[in-house]
């Protein structure tokens, strides 16, 4: 079932909410082994909290349109009494003591959290790979990767041992393992979502967003934890007042006519996998075929798009994880004999490659000598990255791409050449540097049998837009409703 059907059936007392939860527990109980898509499984907390549910929509309280599902949560959103580690070594055994915002508005909504779900260390990865936990397998092949930095969600909902999840997008972070595993999600406008509880990567890019397996589950759960900060002063970049609404009637899907459609022809030129390129061209087809009208157009600015992102995104990590010093909380060293051992030797055992990697690119960037050649640069042209949206999104109601120019390749490939899989996020960083809207579609496979993914993008919270055209897309292809098999 989808999270929408599952709720629906909860509803009619057709299964129980503690049945429910129990099914999906030991779903994972019996699968998770394969992909290690989880970080750690909250059993009798979930099982607790579905008898409260339960009681409420006994008693006959309306609570949600999702009240009653189990949902999973990226390691690196904050849930009270259960531990949040960011995968890393430097915050293993963190247990909070306070719900992220999300995480508050989901529980008033009924849905019970299941477990935590495995990523990159601190989300700074395109794999998964570098987790302390280990590396997260791709369902449809597990010598593959699930994509990253949100790849533990993206591969439970893929598996079917999670009806939805939450993910955060930094610069493809959800939109990539959505892609990898042949699952839908969105990446919301920056400002739409609190990001109070999510432990920062890059605070002005980090978003949090929803995975699902159609576009459906991920709007209604994108109703849910959209809108205002119930306490003042806890996350002052979210910005819109009210929730979002969406039409999500099955019997009421448009068409798109009058709906006019974006194609970067730069995006398929180089660079592309052709079984890629032509499943992602395909899909414009469609929507073509539903009303819309297709317009190719120059992306401008490409070859700054890579740069700009990694030192903007760099420098803010630099800062960002400057707090985990083996002082105050999380991993410190048992070798240091003085201050200086103990902020050098915590650090360095404490965080991975990657994320040293990062830090140091970070810290280089913001340095007194190249402060202005680097990172002043780089904010230059996130505001010629935002201004040609701008301009593009007074000609166009939306934008179609690929997510990823290839499908999942095989565990371990990138791992020794970072520049190769930086170069993996081409098609999705400039939509966090200027803060727009994403949904991230199954379109295809290759000959391998490996998912094929593209994503509409749209202009600040048009999200309904997008939403949309998504569901008209989903209405007239099965893509979304293909599963891997070998899951219980």
């Amino acid at each position: 079932m989808t999270a929408l059907e599952l709720a629906a059936a909860v509803k009619l007392k057709k299964l129980s909410v503690s049945e429910a939860v129990s099914n999906y527990i030991e779903s994972i109980e019996k699968n998770d082994k394969k992909i290690n898509a989880f970080t750690a499984v909250s059993k009798e907390k979930a099982l607790s909290c579905a008898k409260k549910i339960q009681t409420r929509l006994d008693a006959g309280e309306d609570i949600s349109p999702l009240a009653g599902v189990p949902i999973a949560i990226k390691d690196n959103i904050s849930t009270e009494g259960i531990e949040t580690a960011c995968a890393s070594k430097m915050l293993g055994g963190y247990v909070p003591v306070f719900n992220a915002v999300v995480i508050e508005k989901l529980e008033q909504a009924g849905m019970i959290v299941i477990g935590k779900t495995n990523m990159d260390e601190f989300a700074m990865g395109g794999s998964s790979e570098t987790g302390a936990g280990g590396a997260v397998c791709n369902p449809w092949d597990l010598t593959r990767v699930a994509g990253g930095s949100s790849g533990g969600s993206a591969a439970a909902i893929a598996a079917g041992i999670a009806p939805i999840a939450l993910g955060s997008d930094t610069g493809g972070s959800i939109r990539q393992p959505c892609s990898f595993c042949g699952v839908t999600g969105i990446k919301p406008t920056y400002g739409a979502v609190s990001r109070y509880g999510l432990i920062a990567y890059a605070s002005s890019l980090d978003q949090i967003g929803t995975i699902g397996q159609d576009i459906e589950d991920c709007a209604a759960m994108l109703e849910i934890i959209s809108g205002s900060d119930s306490v003042s002063g806890r996350d002052s970049t979210c910005i819109i007042k009210s929730p979002f609404s969406f039409d999500l009637d099955k019997n009421n899907i448009k068409n798109l006519n009058g709906i006019k459609i974006g194609l970067p022809k730069n995006y398929f030129e180089s660079g592309i996998d052709s079984e890629v390129k032509t499943a992602v061209l395909a899909a414009a087809k469609e929507l073509e075929a539903a009303g819309a009208s297709i317009e190719e157009f120059e992306m401008p600015l490409m070859d700054y798009l890579i740069p700009a992102y990694y030192i903007i995104a760099c420098a803010e990590a630099s800062s960002n994880l400057s707090r985990y010093d083996g002082l105050k909380y999380g991993y410190r060293s048992a070798n240091g004999k003085t201050l200086s051992d103990v902020y050098r030797l915590s650090r360095s055992e404490g965080f991975g490659l990657e994320v040293k990697r990062r830090i140091m690119l970070g810290s280089f960037v913001l340095s007194s000598g190249y402060y202005d050649a680097y990172y002043k640069k780089a904010l230059q042209t996130r505001a010629l990255i935002k201004d040609a949206y701008n301009k593009l999104f007074s000609r166009y109601d939306m934008i179609l791409s690929p997510v990823a120019p290839t499908t999942a390749y095989k565990q371990g490939e990138n791992v020794d050449d970072p520049i190769k899989m930086y170069m993996g996020d081409i098609y999705t960083v400039s939509i966090n540097l200027a803060g727009l809207p994403a949904a991230a579609l199954p379109c295809g496979f290759d000959k391998q049998n490996l998912p094929i993914g593209f994503q509409l993008i749209g202009d600040a919270f048009s999200e309904k837009k997008l939403i949309d055209a998504a569901r008209v897309f989903q209405s007239r292809t099965t893509h979304h409703l293909n599963k891997p098999g070998g899951f219980q």
